[in-house]
């Protein structure tokens, strides 16, 4: 095996000159792999390779003995490569020069390994900590017995889990952290809105995205499961959170409200909800939601800039590049 003591995180790549060519050796995850059609007819893969510290795509056509290479090998192997800095249409594309699988074991101890897997930036036992509060600080009996019956079920699965597969919050104890981000928020707001039930609102967000524990699986990687795929997080948390209300014996009417906020929590049918938000506390929870999600973007972004980057590329969630500069006071 080649040596891997002297390699860039994906950050320190791109601060190297995009003009000057350099070459340079990364350790990386391969977190999404794909094989398309050229203008001709031939085929590339799109590989897109990173760490926790952001991630770029490398294009091998057929005729590239690093095509056979990465068709070889799944999303989530870990491999070493040496590049040549490249840029296509304004975004890191670096030119392959060679690549080497490494296993798990290969790099046991070293800080490598933690380099390549993204973990939220808070601590995880101070969110759990917080997010048992907000559970304790729902009034009702019956719907504080149904939140808890949930998390009864799924918290060792929930305090690992990402929010994503790669749009927000997308890296190990992210679901927690989108979670007690949300409930920070509805707790600050709903003085303002005396309209919602407090106690409704916070549990509608506690549950929300709890069908994601399901819908994902992978360890280094995230993917959708079978079932995330054939009936996904709305459908899957709204069965946790009937079974769980039936069982704490909330009443009828409140357990169909709370099974409309995750039903709903989505905000519009071509982003995944199954119906729209018609409730005081649906509407509310999916705002929260979606603002969360798109600060989580804009955070990850701001994380992960380099000192010299002044915008980031174009972020699909966002559909901008963000100003990454911080304001001139």
């Amino acid at each position: 095996m080649a040596d891997i003591s002297t390699t860039l995180a994906v950050r320190d790549v791109k601060s190297l000159d995009p003009k000057g060519g350099d070459t340079f050796a990364s350790v990386l995850l391969i977190k999404r792999l794909a094989e398309r059609p050229t203008k001709t007819g031939n085929s590339f893969l799109a590989v897109e390779l990173g760490d926790k510290t952001g991630s770029f795509t490398v294009n091998c056509f057929s005729d590239n003995p690093a095509f056979e290479f990465f068709k070889g090998l799944k999303e989530g192997a870990i491999v070493r490569i040496e590049a040549k800095v490249d840029y296509y249409q304004n975004r890191l594309s670096p030119r392959l020069l060679r690549a080497e699988q490494i296993s798990a074991d290969q790099l046991a101890g070293s800080p490598l390994m933690a380099n390549l897997v993204e973990t939220a930036p808070e601590d995880a036992d101070a969110l759990w900590k917080e997010f048992e509060g907000h559970i304790a600080a729902i009034g009702h009996t019956e719907m504080r017995a149904t939140v808890q019956a949930v998390f009864d079920e799924i918290g060792a699965q929930f305090r690992i889990a990402p929010a994503a597969v790669a749009m927000h919050h997308a890296y190990r104890h992210g679901l927690l952290e989108h979670t007690c981000h949300m409930a920070r928020a509805a707790r600050a707001l709903l003085p303002l809105y005396p309209e919602v039930d407090a106690d409704l609102a916070l549990a509608g967000v506690l549950v929300h995205d709890t069908g994601k524990v399901i819908e994902y699986q992978g360890d280094l990687v995230t993917s959708k499961s079978r079932k995330g795929i054939l009936q996904g997080h709305v459908v899957l948390g709204y069965q946790l959170v009937r079974k769980a209300g039936l069982k704490a014996k909330l009443n009828p009417d409140l357990l169909e409200r709370l099974e409309h906020i995750v039903l709903s929590h989505q905000g519009e049918l071509e982003w995944g909800a199954a119906v729209i938000a018609a409730t005081p506390e649906a509407v509310f929870v999916a705002k929260i939601d979606d603002l969360d999600a798109k600060m989580g973007m804009v955070q990850k972004l701001l994380r992960q800039a380099g000192d010299s980057d002044e915008f980031s590329d174009r972020h699909l969630g966002l559909n901008a590049q963000l100003l990454l500069t911080k304001p001139q006071k």
